[in-house]
Protein backbone atom coordinates (compact mmCIF):
# COMPACT_ATOMS: atom_id res chain seq x y z
CA UNK A 1 0.00 0.00 0.00
CA UNK A 2 1.42 3.40 -0.87
CA UNK A 3 1.39 6.50 1.33
CA UNK A 4 -1.66 8.01 -0.42
CA UNK A 5 -3.69 4.87 0.32
CA UNK A 6 -2.68 4.95 4.00
CA UNK A 7 -3.60 8.64 4.17
CA UNK A 8 -7.02 7.92 2.62
CA UNK A 9 -7.57 5.03 5.04
CA UNK A 10 -6.78 7.12 8.15
CA UNK A 11 -8.90 10.02 6.85
CA UNK A 12 -11.79 7.55 6.44
CA UNK A 13 -11.29 6.38 10.03
CA UNK A 14 -11.43 9.97 11.25
CA UNK A 15 -14.54 10.67 9.17
CA UNK A 16 -16.37 7.64 10.58
CA UNK A 17 -15.24 8.01 14.19
CA UNK A 18 -16.96 11.26 15.10
CA UNK A 19 -18.78 11.76 18.35
CA UNK A 20 -22.37 13.04 18.55
CA UNK A 21 -21.37 14.81 21.81
CA UNK A 22 -18.59 14.54 24.35
CA UNK A 23 -18.73 15.18 28.07
CA UNK A 24 -17.11 13.83 31.21
CA UNK A 25 -19.43 10.83 31.37
CA UNK A 26 -18.48 10.01 27.77
CA UNK A 27 -14.80 10.21 28.74
CA UNK A 28 -15.41 7.82 31.63
CA UNK A 29 -17.36 5.36 29.48
CA UNK A 30 -14.83 5.48 26.64
CA UNK A 31 -11.92 5.18 29.07
CA UNK A 32 -13.46 2.07 30.60
CA UNK A 33 -13.66 0.44 27.15
CA UNK A 34 -9.91 1.02 26.86
CA UNK A 35 -9.26 -0.38 30.34
CA UNK A 36 -11.31 -3.50 29.51
CA UNK A 37 -9.29 -3.97 26.30
CA UNK A 38 -6.01 -3.47 28.17
CA UNK A 39 -6.94 -5.93 30.93
CA UNK A 40 -8.54 -8.54 28.62
CA UNK A 41 -5.48 -8.61 26.35
CA UNK A 42 -2.95 -8.02 29.15
CA UNK A 43 -1.52 -4.99 27.32
CA UNK A 44 1.16 -2.73 28.75
CA UNK A 45 -0.64 0.30 27.35
CA UNK A 46 -1.33 3.62 29.04
CA UNK A 47 -4.40 5.61 27.97
CA UNK A 48 -5.35 9.25 28.45
CA UNK A 49 -8.41 11.25 27.40
CA UNK A 50 -7.88 15.00 27.39
CA UNK A 51 -9.78 18.13 26.44
CA UNK A 52 -8.11 20.54 24.00
CA UNK A 53 -7.24 22.70 27.01
CA UNK A 54 -5.04 19.83 28.18
CA UNK A 55 -7.28 18.92 31.10
CA UNK A 56 -7.12 15.17 31.70
CA UNK A 57 -10.60 13.64 32.00
CA UNK A 58 -9.48 10.02 32.19
CA UNK A 59 -6.15 8.27 32.53
CA UNK A 60 -5.04 4.71 33.23
CA UNK A 61 -1.53 3.29 33.45
CA UNK A 62 -1.38 -0.47 34.07
CA UNK A 63 1.58 -2.42 35.39
CA UNK A 64 4.41 -2.30 32.87
CA UNK A 65 3.86 1.34 31.94
CA UNK A 66 5.79 4.24 33.42
CA UNK A 67 6.40 7.98 33.29
CA UNK A 68 7.93 7.64 29.82
CA UNK A 69 4.50 6.60 28.50
CA UNK A 70 3.06 9.77 30.03
CA UNK A 71 5.67 11.85 28.18
CA UNK A 72 4.87 10.10 24.88
CA UNK A 73 1.13 10.71 25.34
CA UNK A 74 1.77 14.39 26.03
CA UNK A 75 3.88 14.74 22.87
CA UNK A 76 1.16 12.96 20.84
CA UNK A 77 -1.50 15.16 22.44
CA UNK A 78 0.36 18.33 21.46
CA UNK A 79 0.39 17.21 17.83
CA UNK A 80 -3.30 16.20 17.77
CA UNK A 81 -4.27 19.45 19.51
CA UNK A 82 -2.31 21.63 17.09
CA UNK A 83 -3.13 19.75 13.86
CA UNK A 84 -6.67 18.64 14.82
CA UNK A 85 -6.10 15.23 13.28
CA UNK A 86 -4.63 11.93 14.41
CA UNK A 87 -0.93 11.81 15.09
CA UNK A 88 -0.64 8.99 12.53
CA UNK A 89 -2.34 11.04 9.81
CA UNK A 90 0.08 13.90 10.48
CA UNK A 91 3.02 11.48 10.23
CA UNK A 92 1.73 10.08 6.92
CA UNK A 93 1.20 13.53 5.41
CA UNK A 94 4.64 14.70 6.52
CA UNK A 95 6.29 11.51 5.23
CA UNK A 96 4.66 12.11 1.85
CA UNK A 97 6.23 15.58 1.80
CA UNK A 98 9.50 14.32 3.34
CA UNK A 99 8.98 16.63 6.32
CA UNK A 100 9.42 16.14 10.05
CA UNK A 101 8.62 17.68 13.42
CA UNK A 102 11.81 19.76 13.22
CA UNK A 103 11.09 20.91 9.66
CA UNK A 104 7.69 22.08 10.89
CA UNK A 105 9.45 24.26 13.45
CA UNK A 106 8.26 22.13 16.37
CA UNK A 107 10.27 21.00 19.38
CA UNK A 108 10.76 17.18 19.28
CA UNK A 109 10.77 17.23 23.08
CA UNK A 110 7.16 18.47 22.97
CA UNK A 111 5.83 16.85 19.76
CA UNK A 112 6.07 13.43 18.15
CA UNK A 113 4.64 12.22 14.85
CA UNK A 114 3.63 8.57 15.23
CA UNK A 115 0.51 6.53 15.88
CA UNK A 116 -1.20 6.78 19.24
CA UNK A 117 -3.17 10.04 19.26
CA UNK A 118 -6.72 10.38 17.90
CA UNK A 119 -8.96 13.47 17.87
CA UNK A 120 -12.30 13.59 19.64
CA UNK A 121 -14.18 15.30 16.84
CA UNK A 122 -17.80 16.24 17.53
CA UNK A 123 -20.15 16.02 14.54
CA UNK A 124 -20.96 19.44 13.06
CA UNK A 125 -18.68 21.14 15.56
CA UNK A 126 -14.97 20.41 15.75
CA UNK A 127 -12.24 18.83 17.80
CA UNK A 128 -12.96 18.85 21.53
CA UNK A 129 -10.02 16.77 22.72
CA UNK A 130 -7.93 13.69 22.10
CA UNK A 131 -7.58 10.06 23.09
CA UNK A 132 -3.98 8.95 23.51
CA UNK A 133 -2.24 5.65 24.11
CA UNK A 134 1.38 4.66 24.59
CA UNK A 135 3.16 1.39 25.14
CA UNK A 136 2.91 -0.69 21.95
CA UNK A 137 4.47 -0.25 18.51
CA UNK A 138 3.03 2.97 17.10
CA UNK A 139 0.81 1.36 14.44
CA UNK A 140 -0.60 -0.99 17.07
CA UNK A 141 -1.21 2.02 19.34
CA UNK A 142 -3.25 3.59 16.51
CA UNK A 143 -5.14 0.37 15.84
CA UNK A 144 -6.14 0.01 19.51
CA UNK A 145 -7.49 3.58 19.35
CA UNK A 146 -9.57 2.77 16.27
CA UNK A 147 -10.80 -0.50 17.77
CA UNK A 148 -11.91 0.97 21.11
CA UNK A 149 -13.38 4.20 19.71
CA UNK A 150 -15.27 2.14 17.12
CA UNK A 151 -16.67 -0.07 19.89
CA UNK A 152 -17.72 2.98 21.91
CA UNK A 153 -19.40 4.67 18.92
CA UNK A 154 -20.82 1.36 17.64
CA UNK A 155 -19.11 1.83 14.28
CA UNK A 156 -18.53 -1.51 12.56
CA UNK A 157 -17.11 -0.40 9.22
CA UNK A 158 -14.01 1.62 10.13
CA UNK A 159 -11.14 0.41 7.95
CA UNK A 160 -8.04 -0.88 9.71
CA UNK A 161 -4.38 -0.56 8.85
CA UNK A 162 -3.10 -3.98 7.77
CA UNK A 163 -1.17 -5.82 10.50
CA UNK A 164 1.81 -6.18 8.16
CA UNK A 165 2.01 -2.44 7.39
CA UNK A 166 5.44 -0.88 7.63
CA UNK A 167 5.29 2.82 8.38
CA UNK A 168 8.37 3.94 10.29
CA UNK A 169 8.11 6.72 12.83
CA UNK A 170 10.11 9.91 12.38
Amino acid sequence: MNMDKYIALVKKQEELLRFPHFNRQDAWDLGNIFVSEILNKNLELAVSIRLLSGMVLFQYAPEGTNLNNEHWMTRKFNLVRDKEQSSLLTLLIWKGKKESVLQQGLDPGKYVACGGGFPIRIENSGVAGAVLVSGLPHLTDHDVLVECISRYLRVTNAPRIPANAKIPME
